[in-house]
């Protein structure tokens, strides 16, 4: 369904993605973890346009969308939760949400998929009228990836979903994510919280200054001595 080929990435001077090659299946839940500055959010913001690629080529359902603009790139079902969460502080809650659903044309359908937010996170719909910027750190992650679902997204693009949040919060977060996987929407998580990436993802790359340094499933890296000591503090 997606394929990244030899991506290179330079800010300037400075290359910071190195040949980066990765592919998801339709369906699957892909992790892609390593340390702050190893450059995850750069491929992230690559895949949507944000970032030109220096070389390499990314392309979905069977198309090259390496230089699309952003816009057009939405426009192909790709759907992403940035870092920070990047919500309209100043909108509702129920203006942001309908910004998800900008380029949906199907009313019932986006009607349909704002009751299924509002099955993942209630507090949502008690918010519908509340100023965005007003709401709690984990409130706005969870508006964040509830307005994503409303632009009805084949891949989900999810960058650090868990900074900021409580162990409470995280947990939330990640249980959403994986009842979005048992629904089958494709995903890329990007996340400083290794061990919990590794136990809901059904693969993982992990990403060193750049470069991919070991990739497979992820059940079998989480009991990989070198990924314990290096992400989950293992000896």
């Amino acid at each position: 369904m997606f394929e990244i080929r030899n991506l290179n990435v330079r800010y300037d001077a400075i290359r910071v993605v190195h040949n980066v090659s990765m592919k998801i299946r339709q369906g699957e839940l892909v992790a892609l973890i390593g340390a702050n500055g190893a450059g995850k959010t750069t491929v992230l913001k690559t895949i949507s346009g944000l970032i030109r690629a220096e070389a390499g080529h990314i392309f979905f359902d069977g198309r090259e969308i390496t230089k699309l603009p952003s816009h057009a790139i939405v426009s192909c079902g790709i759907v992403h939760v940035p870092e920070g969460r990047q919500i309209f502080s100043k909108m509702t809650v129920g203006e942001n949400l309908k910004l998800g659903a900008f380029l949906q044309k199907d009313k019932p359908r986006i009607e349909e998929r704002l009751e299924r937010t509002f099955c993942l996170f209630p507090v949502l719909k008690q918010r519908l009228r509340q100023t965005a910027g007003t709401l709690s750190g984990g409130e706005q992650q969870m508006l964040a990836i509830g307005r994503a679902l409303l632009g009805n997204p084949k891949l989900l693009l999810l960058d650090e979903p868990s900074m900021g949040l409580s162990p409470l919060l995280t947990r939330q977060v990640f249980d959403v994510l994986g009842e979005l996987k048992k629904e089958g929407i494709t995903m890329l998580l990007v996340e400083q919280n290794a061990y919990d990436a590794l136990e809901i993802s059904d693969r993982t790359y992990i990403l060193e200054t750049g470069v991919i340094t070991m990739e497979g499933k992820s059940s079998q890296l989480i009991e990989d001595p070198k990924v314990k000591a290096a992400y989950l503090g293992g000896d």
